[in-house]
Parts: structure tokens; sequence; C-alpha cells
């Protein structure tokens, strides 16, 4: 098996700063090459800000840790440039299992609808992720994109000051200093970042644990999600198994609450409990193990002054639904172009604030839809028992019940439905591309939609005029122009006209939604642009 874990991805290298008599100073640092922080320095350099990431490893992640990635990260990776690599060697599913005791109760699809480039979800080692997104920084590095890994490069103190952030950092050739116009602690759930700066999330430790096991296996099993409740394998838990490449499955067995951690590791106790669930027939090969906590929990504010958070250093919750990797990769998407317009002067420093306000509301939704799983997956009473397995047994029978059924409930990219970016919703047209929404995808002949709102400011016009472009105070937004005639799926029309006869909408970089109506109008686009970049 390819072990690229165990290779380093971004060997040591003196840097020229570690020479310099004076501290240098660059406009952006961010702490930590994991799929956030790779992905949040990418973005940076795409759009030519100067970026340095400091690691203080300098390979990819050990074991699978997030294997499933959504739609959403797949844009957003197409965006980067990175998608390719991961749809190719990932596992594409989006229908699910769910299973109470050992009889399958009934199955779901995610995806039945078509015309979108990238498919529901992908199942991919996290390591793969990490590695796709190096080679993407390599390729950025041989055009002359101003970005840098830092492997070997641990920071150990941090200084805030009003127009700059300081960090004393420790290399294998000894500590030197640097500065950042601005610091992006993606440095993970323990964050040192976060604790240097004296810090910490407000949230909830649920009493319940969970074994991960990556088991190398050759099996037929479907590529799907696979849910059990209490099964005849793992009585009174729960169970979850899904495949990655390279014939490496992922199984999580809760554990309950009350357990020696590090004896339910070893080998000897978990192989017996893989072998009560595969059957002894089956033979695997244990590649990792570890043991994880329900944790729902987030900052307060995810800036701090010069110092923004994103990913897991931000906001933590439980792995079922996918939702950790997930949301960090929209943290990114929706800080970076924020960043970008900050340094350039072309917005005010408040702007970054909203940053916060919005990734904060996407956390608080994570956090109950985590919470909400964690209730009905680990019931607290036998009364909450009770009314859970009633449930399970309807819903077997009955289409009413299946809703109620909570596996964990899965990524699904957040609307800002209260962000002060948005303008007064002017269109009379799908509630899913109201202002504040992810812009869903649509084919356009041969092509899609969402790589052609990337990374600007974008006038959509559907069957409606409206000028090529448009500047208002220094931000400027291009016009794409289509129509319903060329509509041959209806998927456009279906998605952002509705009942409408035409549309303009005011598409922000990070393909949201930031205003609608139904035609052109200029002073009220004008006025948009100026919300959406934090100016009213």
């Amino acid at each position: 098996m390819n072990k690229i874990f165990e290779v380093p991805a971004y060997a040591y290298e003196r840097s020229p700063d570690q020479d310099s008599v004076n501290t240098v100073r660059h406009k952006v640092i961010v702490i930590g090459a994991g799929p956030i922080g790779l992905a949040t320095a990418i973005d940076l350099a795409q759009q030519g800000v100067e970026v340095v990431v400091l690691d203080d490893n300098d390979k990819v992640s050990f074991g699978s840790r997030a294997i499933c990635f959504s739609q959403r990260t797949l844009d957003i990776a197409d965006r980067l440039g990175a998608v390719r690599p991961m749809v190719d060697k990932g596992v594409q599913w989006d229908k699910g299992k769910i299973y109470f005791h050992n009889r399958q109760i009934y199955e779901f699809d995610l995806q039945p609808d078509t015309g979108y480039a990238h498919p529901a979800f992908i199942n991919l080692q996290q390591y793969y992720f990490e590695m796709a997104l190096v080679e993407r920084v390599r390729e950025l590095q041989a055009n002359g994109a101003p970005i840098e890994i830092r492997g070997r490069n641990k920071v150990e103190a941090i200084g805030t000051h009003d127009s700059h952030v300081t960090l004393e950092v420790v290399t294998p050739e000894g500590p030197y200093n640097i500065e950042a116009e601005w610091l992006i602690a993606c440095d993970g759930a323990s964050s040192p970042t976060r604790r240097m700066l004296g810090l910490d999330f407000e949230g909830q430790v649920f009493e319940d644990n969970f074994l991960i096991a990556d088991v190398v296996m050759e099996a037929d099993f479907p590529s799907e999600r696979l849910f059990w409740f209490d099964p005849p394998f793992n009585r009174g838990q729960s169970a979850l198994m899904q495949k990655q490449p390279d014939n490496v499955w992922r199984i999580d067995l809760q554990l309950g609450w009350d357990i020696d951690r590090e004896r339910e590791k070893r080998p000897e106790n978990v192989i017996p409990r893989l072998k009560a669930m595969l059957g002894d027939d089956v033979d695997f090969e244990l590649e990792w193990v570890s043991i994880y906590t329900f944790q729902c929990r987030r900052m307060e504010r995810f800036r701090q002054g010069r110092v923004l958070f994103a990913g897991d250093s931000a906001h933590q919750v439980s792995p079922f639904g996918a939702l950790g990797a997930n949301s960090g990769m929209q943290d990114a998407d929706n800080l970076c172009w924020k960043l970008k317009l900050v340094i350039e002067g072309k917005a005010p420093e408040l702007l970054l604030d909203s940053y916060s306000l919005e990734r904060a509301q996407a956390a608080d939704e994570n956090i109950t839809k985590s919470s909400q799983s964690t209730s009905f997956i680990t019931p607290k009473s036998e009364m909450s028992r009770l009314l859970r397995d009633a449930v399970l047994d309807l819903s077997a029978r009955h289409q009413f019940a299946r809703p109620l059924v909570n596996s964990g409930r899965l990524s699904t990219p957040c609307t800002y439905h209260r962000s002060s970016l948005n303008s007064a919703d002017a269109l009379n047209g799908p509630e899913f591309t109201r202002p504040g929404s992810a812009c869903p995808d649509a084919p356009l002949g041969d092509e899609f939609l969402l790589p052609k709102l990337a990374g600007k400011f974008t006038l959509l016009t559907i069957d409606a005029d409206a000028p090529d472009r448009i500047e208002e105070d220094g931000v400027e937004a291009t016009r794409l122009a289509l129509s319903v005639k060329d509509d041959v799926t209806l998927d456009l029309k279906r998605r952002y006209l509705g009942d409408a006869t035409s549309a303009v909408y005011l598409i922000r970089p990070d393909q949201h939604v930031a205003a609608r109506r139904d035609t052109y109008e200029e002073n009220a686009f004008r006025q948009a642009i100026r919300r959406a970049t934090g100016k009213e």
C-alpha cells in the first residue's frame, strides 16, 4: 500500500528569514498544513496575496481522519485547482442504508437529481486530500505564485499588535522571529494558537466514545454508507462502515462512556470486535486505530484582531455527518476573498467581522445537527431509547417516520440568511437561491455554471439586460449572460428562476448570492456591491 503519510511532503529547508538581520514581515501567515490551512493558503496565493504556511510536521496526516467530502467541498477544491486527483482517487457514493438490529429498515439517495459537476460525496483518506493540495501548492510555486510551506517550523509564542502579529518559531536549526500583517490559525482542535492567546471553546462534551478503525480488506460490501443501530455485534450501541480507496474500510464502533481508552485501542481488543462484525472468515489488516469523544463546541468569535481562526481550531463537532472538514473548507472559502479586499484597501476591516458572524452561524447549525444526532444515536435515558427504537421500527414500514431517523445529518452548505452583507430579496424566485445561499450548480452545454462564478463578483443575468461590467468603490462585478432558451435540462430555470421570467443575481466570490432582482437596476446593484463588501 502507498504509505504517503510516511514520506516528508514539505521537508525542512532553511529560510532566508532565519538569516535576516531584521525581522521579516509577511502579508499572511497560516499556521497548520492540514486541509484547511493548505486550502486557505492556495486560495490567497491564487488571488496574488503573499502567504507562508508554518507547520511543526513535514508530512501529511497519518490515518484516514476526515474521509467524507461533500459536493460543496469538491466545488471549492475545483476552484482551487485540486479537485481532479481527489475525484479520480475517491470512492463516489450517494446512497446509504440504515439497519436496526440485523435487518435493513430503509435506504436513502442523497442526490436523486442530476446536473451537477461533482458527486454528492466522495470518501477519500485525509492524507490523499492533503497530498492533492500540496501538489497544487507546488504547481502554484512553479508558476511564480507567492506561496511557501515551511515544514518543521513550530510556533512557540505569539504577540498581537494593532498593525501586525509577531511569532517566535523553532526549527531544527534553532529559533527565529517573524511577523505577519494577518495570522490565520488552522492548527486543529487542540490549537496551540488558541491556547497561546488565552482563548477557549464554549460548548459541550457528550458522554460517549467511539472507536475508529481503518481496516484493509477485500470485501464485497457496497460503496455506500452503512449504519447500524443496536447491531448483534455491538449490542446496545451503534456502528458505521464506509469504503475508502485502496481497499481500506472505515469502521466506527460506539463504545460507551466509562472505558479505558488506551486499553480499547490495543489490537488484541480491537480485532475481536471487528471479527464479531465482519465474520471470522474475513481476512483483514488493522491499519490505524483511534478513539474520539463527541464534542460540540466553538469559539465565541473567530476573529481576534489580526488573528483569524478557521476549521477545527474555531469549532468542533462529532464526526457523524461529515461536518468538520467540510465546514472548515467553507470557512476558508468565506474568509479569503474578504481578507484580500481588506489587504488591498477595497473594503474596511469590519468586513472580516462578517466572516466570524457568518461562519459562527454555520458552526451553530452544525453543532445543532451534531447534538441532535448524538441524542438519537446515544439515548441518555431508557424512555429516550424506547422512543428511538419505536421510530426505527416504524421507519421500516412507513415513509413518514424516516426523516425522524438520525444517524448523522450530512454536511450541507450554510445559507447566511442573517448576514449583513445580503441585500433585500427582490425576486420571487426559488427559496434555495435567496440572498445568503450557496449557488447550486447547473449544466451549461458541455460545461457547468459554478466554475464561471468562481473567485470574483459576478452579475449573473438570465434573460435580462445589464452592462458587461460594473465597478463600485474599486470592486468590479463582471456579467455572465445566460438564457433559458439554451437550458436544455431546465436545471438553470428550476434553480435560479422558478416562476420568474427573468433574473439578475449578484454573486460573491465564494459563490454565495448577495442580491437578486427580476431586472437590472443600477443603483440597487451598486448598493448591493457596497453592502456585500461591508461598506453599508
